[in-house]
């Protein structure tokens, strides 16, 4: 039955995900990320030092609980636990078997228009967040959309939104990172995918359960952690295959504008595949415009709104520039450099035996031999999409408690973490094909909403840009 439903729903909802991905979404992602790099004068340029001096002035695994909300460091962490998940693994692979090489050129011009376009989200979520009468902080896109339109309209954007996100990340995309984990954890360890789906609701209820000082306090542990032990293990690979490195360059921006070279096909069809799949795996690795992690965002306590736009703009840098491209350099260096499975592109018999959830693994398995590869990516993607999990929920619920404000929320709480823990649950046994479909429409809808509000709100950002308070 479950098969027969996943057969009906994946052409349905990949028809949808076309058309808003490749007539849509390119458009208004481009477009705000264009608008607000040359209103603020390219501030993801004129800070970027500025946001690593932050970030290493800021950096502490063991940060002190915080009464109300976050610190800048955690919040960042809760950001980037939520960016670095599979986009950065699988959504990689699945941009390069299906955009080719170029799709990554894409995700970074993305990545790049995506650093002003959080900038915007972060210092908007900050400067109109609220606090309740208990003093909790609250605060995220429904809060700056209807700052930004009032009345039935602002009312309608911002519970279309609240009911979008619910979907796209409480549920969809926890299947999506409880899936990668299961196939990974299969792959490497034999693991039932029953059981790893209960292992994981097991600790995810754990924390779901501490709140958002929890939260914060797995975060800073977990991102850090994860992010180095992934790199050490990168910059291995591309030791080894260094020779490939300035041919693995070239074929990223050569890939880029003549895609039918490695894609088959016309022209056009080839550009609009590696354009498309760069968008789509760019918004869902570093979610810049989508309006998730200005919820994370808003928590910090900051002195000014500008200051929490820039550790948010550095969370996209960290997010794509040094960890989405890691995994793109060992993914080309090791299967499309020359005499590699890959090299005359994804063709044929090797489709039956290679795809996004298994093609990182074979890559680092082509230097660390099978088993160490297998094993290597299963614990860095156990780690990516466990942290995705648990800040997801958290933006998720943040918009539950929205929708439902007048409600008790203790029940609310309670309802929302059941229906979370079984779309856990049932991501580890279905096929990774729809629940990706699935989650890129619900994300594709979020991004409407909340695009529409950062163009109405521009005047705010950009003298918060130009005063820095």
């Amino acid at each position: 039955m479950l098969s027969s439903i996943e057969n009906t729903l994946f052409p349905i909802v990949a028809n949808i995900n076309k058309y808003l991905s490749n007539y849509i979404l390119v458009f208004m992602l481009v477009g705000i990320g264009l608008w607000y790099s040359f209103r603020t004068k390219f501030v993801q340029i004129r800070c970027f030092f500025e946001g690593l001096k932050m970030i290493f002035g800021h950096f502490n695994l063991f940060g002190k609980k915080h009464d109300v909300g976050m610190s800048s460091f955690q919040a960042l962490a809760t950001a980037v636990a939520s960016q670095v998940g599979t986009g950065n693994i699988v959504g990689a692979a699945g941009a390069i078997l299906i955009g080719g090489p170029g799709a990554i050129f894409w995700m970074w011009v993305i990545a790049f228009l995506g650093m002003a376009t959080i900038y915007a989200e972060a210092t908007l979520a900050v400067k109109t967040r609220i606090h309740d009468s208990e003093g909790h902080i609250k605060g995220g896109p429904v809060y700056y959309i209807t700052t930004a339109f009032r009345g039935h309209f602002g009312k309608f954007l911002s519970h279309f939104f609240a009911i979008a996100i619910i979907l796209a990340l409480g549920c969809m995309g926890s299947m999506v990172q409880s899936n990668s984990i299961s196939n990974c954890l299969q792959t490497a360890f034999g693991i039932p995918d029953f059981l790893i789906g209960l292992i994981l609701v097991l600790f995810c209820s754990m924390i779901f359960i501490g709140g958002i000082q929890r939260l914060a306090s797995v975060s800073e542990k977990i991102v850090p952690f994860m992010a180095i032990m992934f790199l050490i293990g990168g910059f291995t690979i591309l030791l080894v295959r260094f020779e490939y490195i300035p041919y693995t360059l070239k074929m990223i921006f050569n890939c880029a504008f003549h895609p039918q070279a490695i894609l088959g096909g016309g022209f056009w069809y080839a550009l609009m595949t590696a354009i498309s799949q760069g968008t789509k795996r760019g918004l869902f690795s570093n979610e810049a415009g989508m309006g998730s992690t200005p919820h994370a965002h808003a928590l910090a306590n900051v002195k000014n709104p500008h200051e929490q736009g820039i550790f948010a703009m550095m969370g996209v840098f960290i997010d794509t520039f040094v960890i989405l491209t890691m995994v793109a350099l060992v993914i080309i260096s090791t299967l499309y450099t020359p005499g590699a499975p890959l090299e005359n592109g994804y063709f044929g018999d090797i489709t039956h035996i290679l795809d996004k959830t298994n093609l990182v693994q074979t890559a680092f398995g082509s230097v660390f031999g099978n088993t160490i590869g297998a094993v290597f990516v299963a614990v860095c993607l156990l780690f990516f999409a466990f942290s995705s999990i648990l800040s997801w929920n958290l933006f998720g619920r943040i918009n539950v408690f929205y929708l439902f404000k007048n409600k008790n929320m203790k029940k609310v709480s309670l309802i929302y973490t059941i229906i979370t823990l079984a779309f856990i649950f049932v991501g580890t046994l279905i096929s990774s094909d729809l629940v990706w479909e699935l989650t890129d429409m619900f994300n594709n809808l979020m991004v409407i909403p909340n695009v529409i509000a950062l163009f109405a709100l521009t005047n705010i950002v950009v003298s918060i840009s130009k005063n820095e308070n």
